[in-house]
């Protein structure tokens, strides 16, 4: 079934969540009311409506990389199956759905739960089902619900036979389907050569009816160099070791019916992938199924970098437009002005992720005056976060003052998802027009 031909229930049940001013970003003293009445408060962010720091998204950048990428996978030839895990928002997940996504990708059989939950009705489980509770949770919601599709990942035969004793002991009345995971030195999870590769494809083959082999797939995001094009060459090598494995895998019959699945993962060189994979030559349908999930809000500095070398690459992307545009800010107030070139920020670690890298400042406003954000100007920097606040090193000159605002973008976008319960969505003057619950 396709995933957006029967997207259910409807997200009635998110937009009554009940939300007061327990929930980090809400006004003290705001009694309980629900979610999805939030835009009727008609708050606005620049008129301190609202708490600071806050996380918000920006609706119109959103609404442009969901139809951006959408028409990237279509003149690819690919399909998309992003991952989820960058927001675990449902709602968001719908929208990239009705926006032609062929399924959403997880990682844990919680994350596989709740898209479910919400009317997805195809899901990738892009790691190794492992663990009683994770097997029998995800083999209950094929057995309760026909028309969900879960596809997981195997990549040792220890794996498959835990997985094929546990349909033989409760069958579920249809196969579970598998893609072989390939991976390589240094890397995470996946068959490290082809003799380990080639005997998991054997095992699932010889377990069937309870499991079958869709294709084949792999995780290229932590290639690593000492220049983004040097790590797009690890990259170009291990997307032709997943081709040759394909070829293998066909070559012996290991295949189930119906199109060759090839998928990979990243958000940084998604280009790369959909090139490989429409050359892999295999006398199968292939279907090429790219999860990256980050485009969705991009960000200000890492992946901003990434879709820089990517144009570069593959300089066919323009004729789609303006590429990918930040959605993600987390505003905060200047609260000091200690030394002539420091100011101290509300907004920390437990506000703004960093795995990508520290913040980057953006805009900065002063509350009371008219027109809109500026652009805050070289030299503001920031230097570091303490548990709830900002270290920002700024000119001497700096007009920035204490009650001052001032937006960050962020470097990967994952890890500031899951710092937040509720994300206000604004249009571009900060009024706030809906707001999304988070299941991290």
């Amino acid at each position: 079934m396709s995933p957006d031909s029967a997207l259910r229930p409807p997200l009635e049940d998110l937009a009554a969540f009940v939300i007061d001013d327990q929930v980090k970003g809400i006004p003290a003293g705001t009694p309980p009311f629900p979610l999805g009445a939030i835009a009727a408060r008609g708050w606005n962010v620049l008129a301190e409506d609202m708490p600071l720091p806050l996380a918000v998204l920006k609706r119109s950048a959103l609404d442009h990389n969901l139809d951006w990428m959408a028409r990237f996978v279509a003149a690819a030839g690919a399909v998309l199956a992003p991952h989820g895990k960058t927001t675990m928002v449902p709602a968001l997940f719908r929208e990239q759905v009705e926006h032609g996504a062929w399924a959403i990708t997880v990682a844990t059989v919680h994350q596989a739960g709740i898209a479910r939950r919400y009317g997805i009705r195809r899901v990738l489980l892009a790691n190794q089902l492992v663990g009683r509770q994770a097997i029998r949770g995800v083999l209950d919601m094929l057995r309760d619900d026909p028309g969900f599709e879960l596809l997981a990942l195997a990549d040792s035969v220890a794996g498959v036979e835990q997985l094929a004793a546990a349909l033989r002991a409760a069958p579920i009345g249809r196969p579970l389907p598998l893609l072989l995971e390939i991976g390589y030195a240094g890397g995470r999870t996946g068959a490290r050569d082809a003799a380990t590769a080639l005997a998991v494809a054997r095992a699932i083959k010889a377990a069937e009816p309870f499991l079958v082999l869709r294709g084949v797939e792999g995780f290229e995001g932590l290639a690593a160099g000492k220049s983004i094009a040097e790590a797009a060459d690890q990259v170009r090598t291990f997307l032709d070791s997943l081709v040759a494995m394909a070829a293998a895998v066909e070559q012996g019959g290991l295949f189930a019916a119906g199109p060759v699945i090839l998928s990979a993962g990243g958000s940084a060189f998604y280009d790369l992938v959909v090139d490989r994979f429409r050359r892999a030559g295999l006398h199968r349908e292939v279907l090429l199924v790219s999860r990256s999930g980050c485009y969705i809000t991009h960000d200000s500095a890492m992946y901003r970098n990434f879709f820089a070398e990517l144009r570069g690459r593959t300089p066919g992307v323009d004729a789609l437009g303006p590429g990918p545009r930040p959605a993600l800010e987390v505003w905060a107030y200047v609260q000091s002005r200690p030394e002539p070139r420091k100011a101290i920020l509300t907004m920390g670690q437990r506000d703004v992720g960093v795995s990508g890298g520290l913040p980057v400042p953006i805009l900065c406003y002063r509350p009371g005056t008219a027109g809109a954000p500026q652009a805050i100007g070289d030299g503001h920097v920031v230097t570091g976060l303490n548990d709830q606040h900002c270290h920002l090193t700024v000119p001497e000159a700096s007009p920035l003052a204490v009650g001052d605002m001032v937006a960050f973008g962020v470097s990967h976008p994952c890890v500031t998802f899951d710092k937040w319960q509720v994300l206000p969505v604004v249009d571009d003057r900060y009024t706030i027009v809906a707001a999304h619950r988070t299941f991290f």
